[in-house]
């Protein structure tokens, strides 16, 4: 009899779930399990953990969803507490199993962790199944080594000669262990949480598969919200303006290549657009950024780059603690800050400015920045957060912040998240420094280059 143990990571999901399937077809019985990795939790060098309680508590949401969905069907999920290091051990040697399926990966944090397990328990079969992208690595026109330097260069001739794989359909039976029971999920305390920290978390949605699918269909056949998204992507605040797909991306909640069919097929059936268009060159965009990070390895995560480019930083320490905190005295910057605070998520017109504020006019070590949004973001995923980094401190223009914010017509967003300046007019709103808001704090710096800006601001009508 051979017995298999389904290693969920960031796929957590039933469909489209090649990892899964594959177990079931190959085994008579199925152990299911996750396990958390506590230095995931810790704190790092800048005084903040490298994932912070949103992201704790979007974990919890997705993993108590799969757990229930793996029990509609008899299943279970047995949830470890500590590392993978620890639990595939344990579970191999109590239920003698003989092998291990799971997604395959390609971060060294992750293939560090897979190299020490395997080295634990030699005698296990591992199957990895690469489930990353929308298009699969193996049907992409290049080898990994060769991903060109631009998205252009990456995108025309992978859009031309590539098609995403069909996806799988949910399994009908899991074939899992009998009289095994899921575990329930630790608490907040173990990982050092206090009981305020946990109670005040709100992640921006709500984690899992369920409300992930629910998600899929609402933003496209139910609402047809699709149709306009080429034209309201760049707001900053609400549910319906973008997709929010990525937060379930970011875990696995959901597949690429489900959201790819439901495009297509909306397309078919309701309207084909620049949108439609859009919000796939989103997915192909999120393809090159993983394939052109394993290209690089851990050189996207160093200060100089991949492209080992030296410049001159100040970090000065009180600049990036009143950036993290939201109160540099820009409100487009410090509005988003504390959204991303206080909901683990931010608008990609906010990443874009704060960012670009961050490493041009701070000029502050950027990987400083990408640490913070790592430790905050329910949808971070490595490469798309360090290589979007890595383009704002190395390769994309300067973003003006008091100009974005007039053109973006920011005021209400501003209002609500700075409750500071909730009683101001739409000029002041967006100048508060000119006026006397002494609850408010002053610019870090108002630099000359934003004198249009202001000036412009300074005409509206009040």
């Amino acid at each position: 009899m051979k017995k298999g143990l389904v290693w969920f990571k960031n796929d957590l999901r039933l469909h489209d779930n090649e990892v899964l399937i594959k177990a079931i077809e190959e085994c008579d019985e199925l152990i299911f399990c996750y396990s958390i990795e506590r230095t995931l939790f810790e704190k790092i060098i800048y005084g903040f953990r490298k994932a912070d309680i949103n992201r704790f508590k979007f974990l919890e949401q997705s993993l108590l969803n799969l757990q229930e969905n793996l029990e509609k069907l008899d299943g279970h999920l047995i949830i470890g507490e500590n590392s993978a290091l620890e639990t595939l051990p344990e579970l191999v040697e109590k239920y003698k199993i003989s092998n291990i399926y799971a997604e395959e990966e390609y971060a060294s944090e992750e293939l560090n962790l897979i190299k020490e397990i395997k080295a634990k328990i030699p005698d296990v079969n591992f199957n990895f199944f690469w489930g990353k992208t929308l298009y699969h690595k193996d049907d992409i026109p290049f080898t990994i080594d060769k991903i060109p330097l631009t998205s252009k260069a990456y995108r025309i001739p992978a859009g031309k000669e590539s098609e995403p794989r069909k996806t799988f359909d949910s399994p009908k039976e899991l074939k899992a262990f009998k009289k095994v029971k899921s575990t329930k999920f630790p608490s907040y305390k173990d990982y050092g949480f206090t009981k305020k920290e946990y109670d005040s978390a709100k992640p921006f949605l709500e984690g899992g598969e369920t409300l992930a699918l629910e998600r899929l269909q609402y933003y496209t056949f139910k609402s047809e919200l699709l149709t306009g998204y080429r034209w309201s992507r760049n707001r900053s605040d609400g549910l319906d303006y973008s997709s929010k797909f990525s937060h379930y991306l970011a875990l696995g909640c959901i597949s690429p290549r489900q959201i790819f069919r439901t495009v297509k097929e909306y397309e078919e059936k309701i309207k084909k657009n620049q949108s439609t268009w859009w919000l796939i060159f989103e997915l192909v965009w999120r393809d090159y950024f993983t394939f052109k990070g394993m290209r690089f390895g851990d050189e996207i995560f160093f200060t100089k780059g991949y492209k080992n480019k030296e410049i001159e930083w100040e970090n000065d320490p009180e600049k990036f603690k009143r950036w993290c905190d939201g109160t540099t005295g820009i409100p487009f910057i410090d509005a988003h800050m504390r959204q991303l605070n206080e909901t683990g998520y931010m608008s990609n017109r906010g990443r874009v400015n704060c960012a670009s504020y961050f490493v041009h006019d701070l000029k502050i070590d950027w990987t400083w920045g990408a640490s913070y949004f790592e430790s905050k973001l329910i949808d971070y995923d490595v490469s798309s957060n360090w290589m979007n980094w890595h383009m704002q401190a190395f390769e994309i223009w300067y973003t003006n912040p008091v100009h974005q914010q007039n053109k973006y017509k920011a005021q209400d967003f501003i209002r609500k998240w700075i409750p500071e300046l909730k009683d101001t007019n739409n000029i002041e709103a967006l100048i508060p420094w000119q006026f006397n808001f002494p609850d408010y704090p002053q610019p870090i710096e108002v630099f000359k280059k934003w004198t249009r800006a202001i000036n412009l601001i300074e005409k509206l009508k009040p």
